[in-house]
Formats: C-alpha cells, sequence, structure tokens
C-alpha cells in the first residue's frame, strides 16, 4: 500500500508528509488496529531475546524521532516492531525550531532535520501513557532530553533531566538518555565527560527509588570517521558510563556533518543546517557499534542506529555488535512493510550462518 500513497506525500514538505502519516496511523489505530497486524505479522522464535530482564520477540525497533508524543504505540506494535522508542522528551514542552526544518535528501536515501526537539512535554507524554499501559505488549522506550532552551544549564538541565526521568521512568522499560543534543547557548552537549558524570549521578540517584529502577542508556553521537581507532573522548564517555553502571548504549545520533553525501552541495547549502540520518550515517554508526562492543568486551547491550535500512544493513549492525537496531529513516523511504521484510532476512541470515538465536549473531564480526 505505501508505495502507492508514497509519491503522494512526497508532493508534500517532509515535516507535512510526516504528520499526515501520523494521523492517518492515529486514525487506524483508534478505529481498526486489528486490521493492520495480519499485514505485517511475521515472528520467529530465533529473533527473540531477552534484555535487561525484559522479553524483545525480535531486535528491530522504532527509533526515537518519529513517534515524539507516544501517540501511536500501539499501531507500531501492530506494524510488527519488537520494541517501540518515543520521544525525545523534554521536562517542559516546546514548539521546536521554524519550519522548514525537515527536508528529504533522495539522492542519499536520507533526512536532514533541525527540528527542534518538539514535543508535548514530559508530564502529556506520561499521562498518554499511563492511559494506554494496558493496551502496551512489547518493550517501550522513553527517550529523554534537555528543554530546548539555551538558558537552561548547569544545576537547572540537571534538574530539567531528573523531572522527566520521575514521570516517565513508571512507564518505561528502559529510559535514553539523549546526551548528544547541542540545545544549549554554548552549544555543549553531555557528552563531555564532567557533565556526563554529574548528569548520571543526577539520574541514578532517582533511579534507586521503588518503582524506577529501570534500565538506563545513553545515546551517543557518531564518530567523525567511519575507522574508530581510539577516541580519548569516546574512551571517557565509557569510562564514566560504566562507573555509574550504565546498562546501555544507543549509537547513533544524526551527524551535523556533511560527510559522504552525493546530495550536491548548493542544494545543502540551501537547506541550511541540520542533523543527517539514513544511509550517509550507516558505517560511522557501525563502526562505532564495533568500537563499544570491543571496549565493553560485549557486556554492555548496544542498540544501533543509523541507516539500518534492509535485513543486511540490520544484521552489519548486529554483527559488530548490537544486540538490537533502530529504524527511521528508511521508513519514510520505505514504508512500515520494511520491518517485515527485515525480520525475514535476518531469519534467513541466521539459518545461513548457523545461528540458532540472533544472540549467537552479536558480535560475531567485532
Amino acid at each position: 500500500m505505501y508505495r502507492f500513497l508514497r509519491p503522494l506525500l512526497f508532493k508534500l514538505d517532509a515535516e507535512r508528509a510526516h504528520d499526515v502519516s501520523l494521523r492517518t496511523a492515529e486514525l487506524v489505530q483508534s478505529i481498526a488496529p486489528s486490521f493492520v497486524e495480519p499485514q505485517y505479522h511475521f515472528e520467529d522464535e530465533r529473533l527473540k531475546q531477552r534484555l535487561w530482564g525484559t522479553t524483545f520477540p525480535n531486535p528491530v525497533g522504532l527509533a526515537a524521532g518519529v513517534d515524539k508524543d507516544a501517540k501511536l504505540v500501539q499501531f507500531w506494535e501492530a506494524v510488527g516492531f519488537g520494541f517501540v522508542e518515543v520521544g525525545s522528551v523534554s521536562a517542559m514542552a516546546s514548539n521546536g525550531n521554524p519550519k522548514p526544518r525537515a527536508f528529504r535528501l533522495p539522492e542519499d536515501q536520507a533526512l536532514l532535520n533541525r527540528m527542534g526537539l518538539n514535543n508535548e512535554g514530559a508530564a502529556s507524554v506520561a499521562e498518554r501513557l499511563e492511559a494506554g499501559r494496558n493496551d502496551r505488549s512489547r518493550p517501550l522506550g522513553i527517550n529523554l532530553v534537555k528543554t530546548h532552551d539555551p538558558g537552561v544549564m548547569g544545576d537547572a538541565a540537571l534538574e530539567d533531566f531528573r523531572e522527566s526521568f520521575r514521570l516517565l521512568a513508571p512507564q518505561a522499560s528502559y529510559v535514553v538518555l539523549n546526551v548528544s543534543c547541542p540545545n544549549t547557548s554554548d552549544g555543549q552537549t553531555f557528552e563531555d565527560p564532567r557533565a556526563l558524570d554529574d548528569l548520571l549521578a543526577t539520574i541514578f540517584s532517582e533511579q534507586k527509588a521503588p518503582g524506577l529502577e529501570i534500565p538506563v542508556l545513553v545515546k551517543l553521537s557518531p564518530p567523525v570517521s567511519e575507522r574508530v581507532i581510539f577516541d580519548t573522548r569516546t574512551e571517557d564517555i565509557i569510562s564514566v558510563a560504566q562507573a555509574h553502571g550504565v546498562h546501555g548504549f544507543v549509537v547513533s545520533n544524526t551527524a551535523s556533518d556533511r560527510k559522504g553525501l552525493d546530495t550536491p552541495s548548493s542544494t545543502l547549502d540551501s537547506l541550511g543546517e541540520g542533523g543527517i540520518s539514513g544511509p550517509p550515517l550507516a558505517n560511522r554508526a557501525t563502526g562505532l557499534v564495533r568500537y563499544l562492543y570491543r571496549a565493553t568486551d560485549g557486556e554492555i547491550p548496544i542498540v544501533g542506529v543509523g541507516g539500518v535500512r534492509d535485513a543486511d544493513s540490520a544484521y552489519e549492525k548486529i554483527q559488530a555488535g548490537a544486540s538490537l537496531v533502530q529504524l527511521y529513516t528508511a521508513l519514510v523511504y520505505e514504508g512500515p512493510g520494511l520491518v517485515k521484510q527485515i525480520k525475514e532476512g535476518l531469519v534467513d541470515r541466521l539459518r545461513e550462518d548457523g545461528h540458532v538465536s540472533v544472540e549467537d549473531a552479536v558480535g560475531t564480526k567485532a
């Protein structure tokens, strides 16, 4: 069905098309969610694994950024995702950056966005998730970010994250701290090891409270190169994360540079700043997955995201060390049927390589 809808959607600008798609999915979810599942159903015991005390029916998940306000969790489950990550959500609501702020790069099958972390805020999202708690059947991740206000810095930024965690952790199977978004006045992120240390101390002090004892993951930026040989800053981040007992990494966020693009520079200049997602990011994200897997001896689960667009690219990240993978940009170009295609392809590759489960393939080419 998506192949018929895509030409119509691509006549709209990227954000408008996204909004139309989500509203259509909301309508389907509210009227006939059972209509969706038979079209996309495919599960196989070889894809199932248990992480952080939770069973993931398959390793293919929805990445943060698609469903910022958690309006379509039931729909994404029906489409066949093994888990869903919503957000990024901040303590306070934000309208994000001025429009236009999202663009397709068809030559690269990529997206460029400077959305500015638009979302309804932690209290609103928590209320929605609580109302739909009984409808959820698969792991739910919630991606947290500092409120998009350059004035929220220092202790105020820590309290901002703390408030979001308090409100949303009770609804989540795991929480991701999106530390790689530069939304402060000085452009700094929480990937600075000292800032990350303060943030993790704040979050883990809350995480010990009853009802908030859930896994905490950290989402990192992509490396500057496909070859991640040794990076002092990354080593420091890993050291800080391990010292606090971080439960996993999400690798990686969008790229702010323009490396590896076929889109003409004149086009990119006309579009302006923004993060790049999709295939141009694939090798760099996979390189960081492999680096982290080796650096942590495979003891900390990794979620691989960035350029996953078919079974081969998903399997490559799994073999590099990712236990789970996520999609975003490829959904824009291929539609929700891609989820089933990737799962079927993964089973084929596991069979070809003699693996009895996806867990057996994790890190085999790290």
